[in-house]
């Protein structure tokens, strides 16, 4: 009996799709593993450097650090357009510039609970990453629903910024909006996990793929940062 043709070559090329995409995924987590590797390290560096400390966050330049990142994200990288050289470089950027933001937080919390809340986002994002791999429940819903959350947030944030430049008392919506913020970037990364998954194919170029794997680990990395920031706002302790 002679084999099917058609179906050996639908085989190969879902053989070619699965490896493909699995060789994707780890690039994308790669990609960001690095970035929030290269966080920790600035903000560590940083924060054991008091000249450091007083030149990015001693002042009112502290505000535009903080404010940074959203500038390169929303101006600065664009994956259709740049090189990967240049997206190499701007996401290390944005890294860098996240990891200033946080060097503060090794001023104020204890090393002991720095640690266990990164641990704790680490369990958290890694079982909402295999959630959003495999289940085959289309999470678009859930996304729209987490990306308004990040808004509230947003809003939120910046109404408690001025609030408490004013002298009111805001560490309860600072709970409010970690609470909102964790939920919402929780939906996101199952969501973006699953969207960058559906959004590779074997028959797309190399670079085409690449480049979407960029963009990709931007935001899965920015989700990550959210995500620890707010666990540790509840589970730090304080120096």
């Amino acid at each position: 009996m002679n084999s099917n043709p058609f179906s050996q070559t639908t085989q190969t090329r879902a053989l070619a799709q699965d490896a493909g995409l699995r060789a994707h995924m780890q690039r994308v987590y790669n990609r960001m593993t690095v970035g929030v590797l290269l966080t920790g390290l600035t903000a560590w560096f940083v924060s054991s450097s008091p000249a450091l400390m007083s030149l990015f966050m001693g002042g009112p330049q502290a505000y535009v650090i903080m404010l940074a990142p959203l500038a390169v994200i929303w101006f600065g990288f664009r994956p259709q357009t740049m090189s990967h050289k240049a997206l190499m470089a701007v996401f290390g950027l944005l890294c860098v510039l996240y990891g200033i933001s946080f060097s503060t937080i090794f001023a104020v919390f204890t090393g002991e609970s720095i640690a266990r809340a990164f641990f704790m986002a680490t369990a958290l994002y890694a079982g909402l990453s295999v959630f959003g791999y495999v289940t085959k429940k289309n999470l678009d819903g859930l996304g729209t629903f987490a990306v308004m959350g990040v808004w509230a947030v947003l809003i939120l944030a910046v109404g408690t910024m001025i609030a408490g430049a004013f002298g009111v008392e805001t560490s309860m919506m600072q709970s409010i909006i970690s609470g909102i913020g964790l939920i919402a970037f929780s939906g996101i990364t199952a969501w973006q996990t699953q969207t960058t998954k559906e959004m590779y194919s074997s028959a797309y170029s190399d670079d085409a793929n690449s480049r979407m794997g960029w963009a990709a680990a931007l935001n899965l990395y920015v989700s990550f940062i959210a995500i620890f920031q707010y666990i540790l706002h509840f589970v730090g302790q304080r120096e």
